[in-house]
C-alpha cells in the first residue's frame, strides 16, 4: 500500500510516498480502508520541526482517518465489517500513520459514522471538532461577547458556529482575507474583521461599545495573539491554544493582571477522557449530518499530493479542512 513519510525535517518536499505492507489486522482489531485522511496545520509545524513537540524519525503522519472496515482480526465484532468508521489516532495513544491507504486499529478505536456523513466531513470533526468543542467548554461563550481568531480555518470555522449554538451575545471573527471574512459572516458570525490590518482591534471595539470581547479564542500565536489583547475587555478571557507559539512579554500579562483580565491555556489531549471522547465525536456527527453544523472543506489532494497539501495550509491559501484521498 501506500503510505507517506518524511525521514528530515524541512519544506513540503520532505514528505514523500512510499510502498509498506498492508497491516494484517490482530486479536481485537479491524483493518480500515481509508477513504480520507485529514491534514492539520500542526502536522505542517511537526514537518519543519516548529512545533512544541519534535517527534523521532521517520514520522509517517497523520492522526484522523475515515473508511470502511474491510478485514476483521480475532474476536473482532463481526457486525462492523463494511462499517462506515472514523478513526481518531490521536486519541487512542497512536499518533501517527494516518496518511496511507489502510491502517489497522483497536476495534474500540472506531466510531460509526451516520450515512448522511462523507468521509472528508467526518475528518474535520476529529481534531479540529473536538478542539472546537472543548474551546467552548473551556471558556463557555454564553451570554458573552466572543472574538475568533482564524475564523475562516478548519478550528475556527466549527468553533464560531458552536459558540453561536452555546448563545454567545455576539461573535466577532478575525481573518486574513476577504473570502474568509465573507465565510465566517455566512456562517453565523455577527462581524468580520481584517486581523492584517493595522489598528483592526478598533473596529471590534466599536463594535462593542468600547468595551470588547469578553472571551478571545487564540489560535495563531505571535503577534496576533499580542494585538489581540487590545481588543479584550476588561475582567475578560484570552484561551490560547497555539501551542509552541506563545509569545507574550511579562510586561503584557502583567497588564492583562491590572485590568482583571485572564490568560488561560489549552492543548487537546490532556482534555480527552478516554470515556468520553467516543461520545463526543457521535454527536459532532450527528449534529453535522442533521445540518447543525456546516463543515468547510478546503481542498482534497491524493496521497502522491500531500507536499501541495501542506503547501496550501502553509501558506493560508484555503478555509476549512484539507483532506488526503488515497
Amino acid at each position: 500500500m501506500k503510505a507517506v513519510q518524511f525521514t528530515r525535517f524541512g519544506p513540503p518536499e520532505v514528505l514523500e510516498t512510499v510502498e509498506v505492507p498492508i497491516p494484517k489486522p490482530k486479536g481485537g482489531e479491524v483493518l480500515v480502508r481509508v477513504h480520507a485522511a485529514g491534514v492539520n496545520f500542526f502536522e505542517v509545524l511537526m514537518r519543519a520541526d516548529r512545533y512544541a513537540v519534535t517527534p523521532p524519525l521517520p514520522v509517517f503522519p497523520g492522526v484522523e482517518v475515515a473508511g470502511i472496515v474491510e478485514e476483521l482480526g480475532a474476536d473482532a465484532d463481526p457486525s462492523l465489517l463494511g462499517a462506515r468508521v472514523a478513526v481518531p489516532l490521536f486519541a487512542i495513544a497512536r499518533g501517527f500513520g494516518g496518511y496511507a491507504e489502510y491502517v489497522a486499529i483497536d476495534v474500540g478505536a472506531a466510531v460509526r459514522l451516520p450515512d448522511d456523513l462523507s468521509f472528508a466531513d467526518a475528518t474535520a470533526l476529529m481534531v479540529q471538532g473536538l478542539t472546537a468543542l472543548h474551546m467552548v467548554r473551556r471558556s463557555p461563550p454564553k451570554g458573552r461577547v466572543v472574538l475568533v481568531n482564524a475564523a475562516g480555518g478548519g478550528v475556527g470555522s466549527l468553533l464560531l458556529q458552536l459558540a453561536r449554538l452555546e448563545g454567545a451575545s455576539v461573535v466577532i471573527a478575525a481573518a486574513g482575507s476577504e473570502a474568509k471574512r465573507q465565510l465566517a459572516l455566512s456562517l453565523g458570525a455577527d462581524l468580520a474583521v481584517d486581523y492584517t490590518a493595522e489598528e483592526w482591534t478598533g473596529s471590534v471595539r466599536t463594535a462593542t461599545g468600547g468595551q470588547g470581547a469578553d472571551v478571545i479564542y487564540e489560535t495563531v500565536g505571535g503577534d496576533i495573539a499580542r494585538a489581540s489583547l487590545a481588543a479584550l475587555a476588561p475582567a475578560g478571557e484570552m484561551l490560547f491554544a497555539a501551542m509552541g507559539r506563545f509569545s507574550l512579554e511579562l510586561s503584557e500579562i502583567g497588564s492583562m493582571l491590572d485590568m482583571n483580565q485572564s490568560l488561560k491555556g489549552f492543548s487537546l489531549l490532556p482534555l480527552i477522557a478516554a470515556d468520553k471522547w467516543k461520545g463526543d465525536l457521535a454527536a459532532l456527527f450527528d449534529l453535522a449530518a442533521s445540518g447543525g453544523l456546516e463543515i468547510v472543506q478546503g481542498g482534497r489532494f491524493s496521497l502522491d499530493e500531500v507536499a501541495e497539501a501542506h503547501r496550501a495550509l502553509e501558506e493560508r491559501r484555503v478555509s476549512g479542512k484539507v483532506v488526503l484521498v488515497p
